[in-house]
């Protein structure tokens, strides 16, 4: 059975609740206070069956200026609108904002009922007809149907109800494809049931039995039952008016605003990246931080709206926005929304959320800009890749890809196949499902490239720089499995290269200047005539009287040479004599199987400081075993 969601819209007393009664024979005013005052405060609900077969849920909204909010709520998931308006009245202040707000929330299908056509004369009702024509003159209700009603008689109750069937057949079923949603617009208490939530399910579909999550605040529950129009169901689906109430959720946790959604698929956030159209009737300019009412879904927040290109927004123009509301939200791209103003509350404007999980932006910023327009696209692919390339060096998630593109999952699980197929975005984590874009990627070597390049220059005589050490010059928001990724890339295309956990670039050569291989050869001789009692780094630079810098770059190349050997910080020896001296303490360990440290000395001929740093060595090295204040040959010597 098709579902789809009717609401009303317009002025106070203009017999919005008495047309609902008259075709369903539900009296949506079921507050005692409502029928004492005989005025819509809160949303009313009924239903109707359609000779076509098409079941209508029905909104009732209020029509007085102090319960916009609730209109707005109501308004929120309707298909189609019936705009009421008195004959014996016209248009009135709240017809004329009803019918922004429903604009504004992008609803595109409707009919004009103009009710208590018994209390006027024909020629005045021409009048009527002639002043509502020309109020939707350039609306979606331009070439709406008008019903003729009269709540007295019933007249034009059976036009009402075929204009909606045939309204209706043009209306697409939504699919339940996408993400569970249900924005809360009643939550009561029933003996017997427990907590109660109302709402119109705005995308996918919910079971009994499922496990949900009540946004922004985090709490999960269970479902415990379904209604739809008071029949208990097993399954909901996208466009219903949907009944839930849950397994040991207490009713003070749950408010008109929350969103009933599964666990984990949605991300509260304190900022909202949109689309605003300043409505043109208004008497001011939007200015840059001005405090307003946000209304999206049923919630009401008080929000803050950042101008990200100018310092006021004039009637009728529309600009980027950043929403930064008080207290967070749980969106979805696509989603419409309404501003009103602080004080004196009136509707100022409204659009659509282009990214419902953005960064803080600084104004004036022409990529922000550019950014930002880009995601004004409509087409999914085009959407996806900008929404990725938004993330730039961290990445962006599936999941998080889900909320950003309002996308079904076999959607846009062919839009990632395809952008990556054609190298525009790169997948970074198999696991998490990360993508990052192309440019972003290309970005990330180039600063690679300059940092290694960088380090050369300033390092000639090293080979290059340690992994930990590049990583740790490259953005903090790039993730690990990133940054293999991209050394593997950069390797395999020849960029870069390798050894063990030294990177450089591939061009990359150790050479030694000329006054570089003068003092290597100072450097080398020194060493090589002190045998085993070898002066100290410093020593050496002192009495070379050369650059310390150089010579440790110089000592570095020797050490990674083989040709002197680093036993400790700030001594070395050359390879020669220490070579002799291991080939002098193997021969006597095999023929005494052990050595003291003064025996060892005497071998040596070096004093105490030397001693001791040469027999660590060869412990260090694994050749010597120390036991107690011997040292004894290990059975297989390493190198």
């Amino acid at each position: 059975m098709k579902e789809i969601i009717l609401g009303t819209a317009g002025h106070i007393d203009h017999g919005k609740t008495s047309l609902i009664k008259a075709v369903t024979g539900v009296n949506t005013d079921r507050l005692k206070e409502e029928q004492e005052r005989g005025i819509t405060i809160e949303l009313g609900f009924a239903s109707l069956p359609l000779p076509s077969g098409t079941m209508v849920g029905i909104v009732d909204v209020p029509g007085h200026e102090k319960f916009v909010k609730n209109m707005v709520a109501g308004a929120t998931g309707i298909d189609l609108v019936a705009l009421v308006v008195a004959a014996d009245e016209g248009i009135m202040p709240q017809t004329r904002e009803h019918m922004e707000i429903c604009t504004l929330l992008g609803i595109a299908h409707g009919l004009v009922v103009l009710t208590k056509i018994d209390l006027v004369e024909e020629e005045w009702l021409e009048m009527v007809q002639e002043e509502v024509a020309g109020f939707t003159r350039g609306t979606f209700l331009e070439e709406a149907p008008v019903v003729f009603f009269s709540a007295l008689n019933g007249q034009g109750r059976d036009d009402f109800i075929a204009q909606v069937d045939r309204l209706g057949a043009a209306i697409p079923q939504r699919t339940a494809s996408g993400l569970f949603r249900l924005p809360i617009d009643r939550v009561f208490s029933m003996k017997g049931f427990g907590t109660v939530i109302t709402g119109t399910l705005a995308s996918g579909s919910v079971s009994v039995g499922d496990q949900v999550m009540i946004y922004p605040s985090g709490i999960t529950s269970k479902v415990r039952g379904v209604q739809v129009h008071n029949q208990g169901v097993q399954t909901a689906r996208a466009g219903m008016r949907t009944a839930i109430n849950f397994q040991g959720l207490e009713r003070e946790t749950v408010n008109r605003g929350d969103v009933v959604a599964a666990p984990g698929t949605l991300t509260p956030s304190y900022m909202l990246d949109a689309v605003l159209n300043s409505l043109p009737g208004n008497e001011k300019s939007i200015k840059n931080r001005a405090k307003v009412r946000f209304h999206t879904g049923t919630s009401e927040i008080m929000a803050m709206v950042v101008l990200l290109d100018r310092e006021e927004l004039l009637p009728g123009e529309s600009a980027l926005v950043q929403i930064r509301p008080e207290t967070p939200l749980s969106l979805v791209r696509d989603d419409h929304y309404v501003l009103r103003s602080y004080s004196p509350v009136r509707t100022i404007g409204g659009g659509w959320i282009i990214n419902p999980i953005p960064e803080k932006h600084k104004r004036n910023r022409d990529n922000v800009l550019q950014q930002l327009s880009a995601l004004t696209a409509r087409e999914p692919e085009k959407v996806v890749e900008s929404q990725v390339r938004t993330r730039g060096f961290e990445g962006c998630a599936y999941r998080d890809l889900r909320i950003m593109t309002n996308l079904a999952e076999k959607q846009l699980d062919q839009i990632l196949q395809a952008l990556m197929s054609r190298q525009r975005i790169l997948q970074v984590d198999k696991d998490k499902r990360t993508f990052v874009h192309q440019t972003a990627f290309e970005a990330l070597q180039a600063k690679a490239v300059d940092h290694l390049r960088a380090y050369h220059a300033k390092n000639p005589l090293r080979q290059g720089m340690s992994r930990e050490e590049l990583k740790s010059r490259l953005p903090a928001a790039m993730d690990v499995k990133l940054f293999t990724l991209l050394l593997n890339h950069m390797i395999r295309q020849q960029v870069l290269a390798q050894k063990e956990d030294i990177v450089h670039l591939q061009e990359h050569q150790v050479s030694l200047a000329e006054d570089q291989q003068s003092v290597r050869e100072q450097i080398l001789a020194t060493y090589e005539q002190a045998g085993l009692t070898p002066p100290y780094l410093k020593e050496v630079c002192q009495t070379l009287k050369t650059n310390e810098r150089q010579a440790r770059q110089v000592v570095d190349l020797l050490v990674k040479e083989n040709l002197l050997v680093k036993i400790k910080e700030e001594l070395y020896y050359h390879h020669a004599p220490l070579a002799q001296l291991r080939e002098k303490l193997v021969d006597y360990l095999v023929r005494n199987e052990e050595i003291s440290t003064p025996q060892f000395k005497d071998m040596t001929g070096a004093s105490r400081k030397f001693v001791i740093a040469l027999i660590e060595y060869f412990d260090n090295i694994q050749l010597t075993l120390r036991v107690g204040d011997l040292r004894k040959l290990r059975k297989k010597p390493t190198a």
